[in-house]
C-alpha cells in the first residue's frame, strides 16, 4: 500500500531506499497468460518439456512479464504526495535483463528514489532505480531507471 506524505516530505525523499515489495511467484499459468495477451509463445516460455532441453532446464518468464510487475511490485511501498489523482508510467531509461526468472521462481522489486522534480505545477517527476530480485539468487533478474509522473491536487 503505498505511503501518503506531505509534499514538502515527498519532494525531499531523493536518494531514499524503499522498502522491498513482497515476494511473488512466477506460475506457468502467470507466464502463459502473458504469452497469450502478447502472442508471444517462443517454446522457452510455454513448453516445459521443450525448454527442460534448454540450458535454463525448464520455462522461463518472458523479460517484459518482468518489467510489467513492476507496477504491482512497485506500488507496494511507493510514497506519494498527499492529494495525488493519478501516477503515469512515464517510461524507463534503462532496462537490463541479468538472469532469467524461472517458473517457480519468487520475485520482489527493491527500488530507490533517485531524484524528485516539479515537472510543472502539479506535476512531480519520480526517477527511481530497481531491481527485480531472485529468492535465494545473489544477481537479480533486471536493473531498470523507471520515470513516473504524479499529478497533484
Amino acid at each position: 500500500m503505498p505511503i501518503t506524505v506531505s509534499l514538502d516530505e515527498f519532494a525531499s525523499s531523493a536518494g531514499r531506499e524503499l522498502d522491498p515489495s513482497d515476494w511473488l511467484l512466477i506460475d506457468q499459468e502467470r507466464v502463459n497468460q502473458f504469452a497469450a495477451a502478447t502472442n508471444d509463445h517462443q517454446f522457452i516460455h510455454v513448453d516445459p518439456a521443450k525448454a527442460a532441453q534448454t540450458p535454463f532446464g525448464g520455462t522461463i518468464a518472458h523479460g517484459f512479464l518482468t518489467l510489467s510487475l513492476l507496477s504491482y511490485l512497485n506500488a507496494q511501498n511507493l510514497i506519494v504526495p498527499k492529494g495525488v489523482v493519478m501516477g503515469i508510467n512515464y517510461g524507463s531509461n534503462k532496462v537490463r535483463y541479468l538472469q532469467a526468472v524461472k517458473v517457480g521462481d519468487r520475485v520482489r522489486s527493491r527500488q530507490q528514489l533517485l531524484s524528485i522534480s516539479e515537472k510543472k505545477e502539479g506535476q512531480w517527476m519520480v526517477r527511481s532505480s530497481v531491481q527485480v530480485e531472485i529468492e535465494n539468487k545473489e544477481k537479480p533478474a533486471m536493473i531498470a531507471e523507471i520515470l513516473s509522473l504524479y499529478v497533484v491536487e
